[in-house]
C-alpha cells in the first residue's frame, strides 16, 4: 500500500494501489541506512552463533562423556539458567565491556550473546550427545583416534542436527535482540536491524508503511534459514530429547 492508503480510515486487506515504494526507500542510504543494519546484525548472529556452538560443542561432550568431579554440579547448574532473566547480566557485562574498552563495538555485542546463548547451547548438545552410543567411540578409540578426533571425526558429523538446531537457535536469539543491543550501541553506524528499526518510530514524519517493509525484509533471515534447515532442527530436536 502507498502511504496515504496505510493510514486510511478505512482500511482495506488488499491494496487498491500495488507499490513498492516502500522497499525502495528503505534500501536507498539517504533515507534509510537498511544494508549497514543487516550487516552488523549479520556480523553479530553468525560470530555469536559460531563461536557458541564451537565452546557448547566441547562443554557438552565433557559433561556427556567425561567423568571429573564436580560434573554433575556444573551439569544441574545450566538449569537454574532458565529461572533468571538476561535483565539480570546487563549491569556485570557492561562493567566487563567498558574495562575491556570495546563499548559500542560488534565486539561488545558478540560477547553478549555468546554469552546469552551458551548456557542453552551446552544444555541442548549433550541431550544430544547422550543419545549417540558409546561403543562407537570406543571402537574409534582402539583404532587410535584420540580424543579430540573422535570428537571431530566422529561425534560431530554424528550430531549434526543437533549443531544445526543450536546453531538457528543462537543466530535467532542474536538477530531478535534489541535489549543488550541498545544499551551496548550507541552510533547509529553500529547498530544492529532492530535497533534500526527503531529509528524509524523515533523521527516525527514516520511512515508506517516504510516500518512495515523493514519489519518484513528483516524477518526474512530468520525464515528461510529455518526453512532450509527445517530437515535437520525437527531430527535434532526429537533426537536430543530421546535417551538412547
Amino acid at each position: 500500500k502507498n502511504a496515504k492508503e496505510a493510514i486510511s480510515l478505512h482500511p482495506t486487506l488488499f491494496p487498491q494501489h500495488w507499490t513498492l515504494e516502500h522497499y525502495v526507500d528503505i534500501f536507498n542510504p539517504l533515507i534509510f541506512p537498511f544494508v549497514d543494519y543487516f550487516r552488523n546484525s549479520m556480523v553479530v548472529s553468525v560470530v555469536s552463533s559460531v563461536v557458541a556452538v564451537f565452546l557448547g560443542t566441547l562443554g557438552a561432550y565433557a559433561l556427556s562423556r567425561l567423568r571429573f568431579k564436580g560434573r554433575m554440579t556444573i551439569n544441574a547448574s545450566f538449569y537454574t539458567v532458565y529461572m533468571f532473566s538476561g535483565i539480570l547480566l546487563v549491569v556485570p557485562l557492561f562493567k566487563i565491556i567498558t574495562a575491556l574498552g570495546i563499548y559500542d563495538t560488534e565486539m561488545a555485542l558478540i560477547i553478549t550473546m555468546v554469552t546469552q546463548t551458551l548456557p542453552t547451547a551446552v544444555f541442548m548438545l549433550k541431550s544430544y550427545f547422550d543419545t549417540i552410543p558409546d561403543e562407537i567411540e570406543e571402537a574409534a578409540m582402539m583404532d587410535g583416534l584420540n580424543r579430540l578426533q573422535i570428537i571431530f571425526r566422529i561425534t560431530v558429523p554424528l550430531a549434526m542436527s543437533g549443531l544445526v538446531s543450536v546453531f538457528v537457535y543462537c543466530f535467532m536469539v542474536a538477530w531478535n535482540d534489541y535489549l543488550f543491543a541498545s544499551i551496548f550501541l550507541s552510533s547509529a553506524s553500529n547498530f544492529t536491524l532492530p535497533v534500526g528499526l527503531n529509528t524509524l518510530f523515533s523521527t516525527p514524519d514516520y511512515i508506517w508503511g516504510r516500518m512495515m517493509a523493514a519489519s518484513l525484509v528483516t524477518a526474512l533471515p530468520v525464515v528461510v534459514m529455518y526453512a532450509l534447515s527445517e530437515r535437520f532442527i525437527k531430527s535434532g530436536l526429537t533426537a536430543g530429547g530421546v535417551k538412547g
